[in-house]
């Protein structure tokens, strides 16, 4: 009796600030909306430990998956990057499918470009056959990812820097979730490379714990919490 193929592991990588930032690491005219104008702020504290940990990641065979502006700037630079270091990556990317969560109807003209509707959708392709899946960029896309259970590990690289504001990885609608570190190490450059997988939900608060305050200052405190003048 044959054994049935294993589920495609989906794996995330995201460049971070200390702040949580992750828009626009790759390039000043990479994603500028809301006013963010420090796009290419990894590059401008390039570290050649990062460039291993992403040499090991995009190593052998994989599929993309990807929201759609993440597509749009992988599709708008890779298909043309002549440059002879930049060969590898763009054959590789050319081959693999590229899954873009999207929920407009503009041509994928990028070839083996697949519409990807919602996470029904995700789960689907996650449960076929196929080469394991890396999400790139795409911000937009973790929380529902994650509320359905679907990344299988975390890589962050977590630059030393605070940009201050810009998209987050974790944006609104992200579930609360705990994370378990498999891995970790810090570069020369002191960019913290941590690996996660699904911790389960966070425990309760534990009875041995502090005892909330309950003087009359404390009652009073909740109060205005409640009313908002706090």
């Amino acid at each position: 009796m044959d054994t049935p193929d294993p589920a495609r592991k989906i794996t995330g990588a995201a460049f971070l600030s200390l702040d949580g930032v992750m828009q626009a690491p790759g390039g000043p005219t990479e994603d500028p909306t809301g006013g963010f104008n420090e796009g290419g702020w990894v590059f401008r504290l390039w570290d050649e430990q990062v460039g291993e940990t992403l040499g090991r990641l995009f190593s052998g065979e994989y599929d993309l998956l990807l929201g759609r502006r993440t597509y749009d700037i992988f599709a708008a630079y890779w298909p043309y990057a002549e440059e002879p270091e930049n060969r590898p990556m763009r054959d590789a990317f050319d081959a693999a499918n590229k899954y873009v969560l999207t929920r407009g109807d503009k041509s994928l003209e990028w070839q083996n470009s697949h519409r990807v509707t919602g996470v029904g959708d995700v789960a689907r392709i996650k449960a076929e056959p196929g080469a394991d899946i890396i999400i790139q960029g795409s911000s937009t896309i973790y929380p529902d990812l994650l509320e359905a259970g679907l990344i299988d590990e975390l890589i962050t690289m977590t630059y030393p820097v605070i940009l201050g504001y810009g998209k987050r990885l974790f944006g609104a609608g992200t579930p609360v979730t705990k994370l378990e570190m498999t891995d970790h190490h810090v570069t020369s450059q002191g960019v913290v490379v941590a690996h996660w997988k699904p911790g389960g939900d966070l425990p309760p608060y534990p009875n041995e714990a502090p005892i909330a305050a309950t003087s009359d200052r404390e009652v009073a405190r909740r109060r205005r919490i409640e009313d908002g003048t706090w």
